[in-house]
């Protein structure tokens, strides 16, 4: 009703104004003058009906001369647009039109930060980092990388700590895929990681929404995750960037822990800032993590009592089962060396029981079986070398669950094999006839079968 009354009006005044008719894209006003004043709010009350209902095919027209000659009118025109254009692209299948409506598609968005770039709630990174959205959803696989991190990388410029989070992680992503294109991008690409972490860090500070948390701790969490497979950097490089940061932020716990769990996935568990961090962490909130990092300085410290006490913390505080495995394997290997070969394997057997594929486990067990051999029978050198067949027994288990070991598995094989009983030998002991089952006594208390 209100478009007709205006329009009514306008038409009033058509006599009077026809001769200074001027599009709004020419004279910088939103509907124009004249006679194109009407034709541009025609037009926008046109489209909008169909573009509403999704009926892009009746809408397109209307809208056309609406996107080229009152650009400044309504932010209707990008919003509906660029529906539009996405529905053209999805109906066409030439692809140098393809193209050419992806480019167009591109305008829309350009065009709408020309005109509403400074909306207060939709401003111009929150466009750019919907522009990247649909560029790479279009692109795929033929993605220019360099086209989004130009586009991301000038808004979070303009923008910094209050940018668009999305056009924050698209930066993140874009950066990491130009090193894989380019290894001397590396230095740029862990700059900009720490750029963008520290953009995401400052805005989760800034806010006290959940949803807005939530979204914002994602895109960190994503950024972190890609940053710690991504080769980038070393440990070394690593403690050097967050020795200081760590410092900083020494009672921000879930820094704290977020960094842990970026140290856990990049393999660096072994550097001082990773020991730092658990110490803090652990004086705050007592988690797996932090015990996992003080039973490793304790353990540097050579102060295995305290190791095991915190390796034991940590497994009982893992809800990771993989996690839980690898720490009752590292109890297991201090009791190894300590000589506490009973005690060693029932950890080794704790951390296959929370992960099968352990393969780790089985090796150490093995490695004790063979190390332990002449003890088992001091007085009969033949049935020591028996022993060996037990041993062999683990380490065939252990490349069976766990490929990854299987060049190890088979070195520690060929060892042993080397000290197995003679023909000789099997002559002197009938109970080593080869297929029967042989039980090997001592601390090891199990069966095994000569071959």
């Amino acid at each position: 009703m209100k478009v007709k009354v205006l329009l009514v009006a306008l038409g009033c005044a058509m006599v009077a104004t026809g001769a200074y008719a001027q599009k709004g894209v020419d004279n910088g006003t939103r509907f124009g003058s004249g006679e194109d004043s009407i034709r541009c709010i025609t037009n926008i009350s046109l489209f909008t009906p169909y573009a509403k209902t999704g009926n892009y095919k009746d809408a397109l027209q209307f809208w056309q001369i609406a996107y080229n000659e009152c650009p400044a009118a309504t932010k209707d025109i990008y919003l509906y647009g660029v529906r539009i254009v996405n529905w053209q692209i999805s109906n066409e299948t030439d692809p140098a039109k393809k193209a050419s409506l992806i480019n167009d598609l591109m305008g829309v968005y350009d065009k709408r930060v020309k005109y509403f770039g400074d909306d207060q709630k939709y401003s111009k990174d929150w466009i750019v980092a919907h522009k990247v959205q649909d560029y790479m959803s279009l692109m795929g696989d033929k993605t220019d990388y360099n086209k989004t991190y130009d586009w991301t990388k000038a808004v979070i410029d303009q923008f910094g700590d209050k940018c668009d989070a999305l056009a924050v992680s698209q930066f993140a992503f874009s950066s990491l895929q130009k090193m894989k294109a380019d290894p001397n991008f590396k230095q740029t690409y862990i700059q900009d990681y720490l750029k963008s972490i520290a953009t995401l860090e400052a805005e989760l500070k800034a806010t006290t929404d959940e949803k807005e948390q939530t979204n914002i701790n994602a895109y960190k969490s994503s950024i972190d995750q890609a940053f710690a497979v991504s080769g980038a950097a070393d440990c070394k490089t690593i403690q050097n960037m967050y020795a200081s940061k760590i410092e900083q932020n020494k009672d921000n716990l879930e820094f704290l822990k977020n960094t842990l769990s970026l140290f856990r996935g990049l393999g660096c568990q072994e550097i001082d800032a990773y020991l730092t961090a658990s110490a803090y962490v652990y004086a705050k909130e007592p988690t797996a993590e932090a015990a996992l990092g003080l039973g490793k300085q304790a353990f540097k410290d050579k102060d295995f009592n305290a190791a095991i006490k915190y390796f034991d913390e940590a497994a009982n505080l893992d809800k990771d089962n993989k996690s839980k495995s690898d720490d009752y394997y590292m109890i297991a290997a201090i009791y190894s060396d300590r000589n506490s070969y009973s005690t060693a394997r029932s950890y080794c057997q704790k951390a296959i029981d929370a992960n099968p594929s352990n393969g780790k486990a089985y090796i150490l067990i093995g490695s004790m079986y063979a190390s332990t051999a002449p003890s088992i029978y001091p007085g009969d050198a033949v049935l020591a070398k028996a022993v060996y067949y037990a041993a062999i027994d683990k380490f065939e288990r252990a490349k069976s669950v766990d490929p990854s070991c299987a060049s190890e598995a088979n070195r520690m094989i060929a060892t042993c094999r080397v000290h197995l009983p003679s023909t000789e030998d099997i002559f002197m002991h009938p109970e080593l006839e080869k297929g029967k089952s042989f039980h090997v006594g001592g601390w090891i208390g199990e069966n095994t079968v000569v071959r």
